[in-house]
């Protein structure tokens, strides 16, 4: 059997869920444009520069889902993922993840964004399996919170290797293993796949992929 995980935002998507969420917020009204909007634009600026304080940012994200019901928050990811996400999904994306279904690879997406914004979108691209932070619940209800290791950097090693182990394996299990990412925040699960691979990435990976020989690949 093969693995195939899967980077999400700038990578199967042609865009951030994560940054695309707030904003989305911002323009119902939920969150104040002029409080928020900068804080989004500066904690995105932060992840690409690799210097985000992941922690900060998910008592920045998670705190609204705790101030709304679960129903209301609900009907507004679907309105989001007509408006927002369903135009960046790339059809490359589509295609590449079909691919490795069709080969009977085990697929997941992995990604720092978290659950709630992030499974109706893997659910999209027909992969069953959704490795990411996980918002913490009360009653069914968010409290703006997180649980468990957030799956960010070195994170998502350890929340791979934790899913790997539920469903009774690990690296060992697979001949091959592929991860697809942007972001020089994937360095550390990039490292531990027999085949990485950079999409439309960023400066630093770029560099980094070229000076190992990694595959670069585009799927804009």
């Amino acid at each position: 059997m093969n693995l195939a995980l899967f980077d999400l935002d700038n990578t199967l998507l042609a865009g951030d869920s994560d940054f695309e969420w707030a904003q989305y917020l911002i323009s119902r009204g939920v969150l104040d444009r002029e409080v928020y909007e900068a804080r989004n634009l500066d904690f995105y600026e932060q992840y690409k520069a690799g210097t985000l304080d992941i922690h900060e940012f998910l008592d920045f994200q998670l705190k609204p889902l705790s101030r709304h019901p679960r129903r209301e928050l609900d009907a507004w990811h679907a309105d989001f993922m007509a408006t927002r996400i369903l135009p960046i999904v790339t059809a490359k994306g589509r295609a590449l993840v079909r691919r490795h279904l069709d080969h009977g690879a085990l697929v997941a997406v992995v990604t720092a964004t978290n659950s709630f914004v992030t499974a109706p979108i893997a659910h999209e691209f027909g992969i069953a399996h959704l490795v990411a932070t996980e918002p913490e619940q009360a009653g069914g209800e968010f409290t703006g919170g997180v649980r468990d290791v957030p799956c960010f950097r070195e994170g998502k090693i350890a929340r791979v290797e934790g899913w790997l182990a539920g469903l009774g394996h690990d690296w060992r299990s697979f001949s091959r293993s592929w991860f697809y990412s942007d972001s020089l925040n994937d360095l550390p699960l990039l490292g531990k796949v027999t085949d990485p691979i950079a999409v439309d990435p960023d400066a630093t990976l770029e560099r980094h992929a070229r000076k190992n020989g990694w595959p670069v690949i585009s799927l804009r």
